[in-house]
């Protein structure tokens, strides 16, 4: 999504969420260590993100946006096209032929 397109909501939301995550990433310990920021403050960021990615989905909801942000391939047919459904019978060989 372009920044153009973005409300000021999405673009604040979008800021607080990368330096959260930007702070989880810089306080990161080896494992076995333990992690210079308590318990507590590790569940509130856990919480603030989940709000965030709440509120984000909630706005591209009431903008009409799709959520679906996954890469996809060129050749991939998109995921409303109509699937082809085959069956596996028919998938058998008859081995009594051999």
């Amino acid at each position: 999504m372009s920044e153009e397109t973005q409300t000021k909501e999405e673009l604040i939301l979008s800021l607080v969420k990368r330096t959260l995550t930007d702070v989880i990433k810089d306080t990161a310990t080896k494992p076995g260590l333990r992690h210079p920021l308590n318990d507590e403050t590790i569940k509130q960021l856990r919480d603030c993100l989940g709000m965030i990615t709440q509120r984000e989905h909630e706005l591209a909801q009431e903008a009409g946006r799709d959520q679906n942000m996954r890469p996809r391939f060129i050749d991939e047919t998109p995921a409303s096209s109509s699937s082809v459904v085959v069956s596996l019978d028919a998938l058998k060989t008859d081995k009594k032929k051999d």
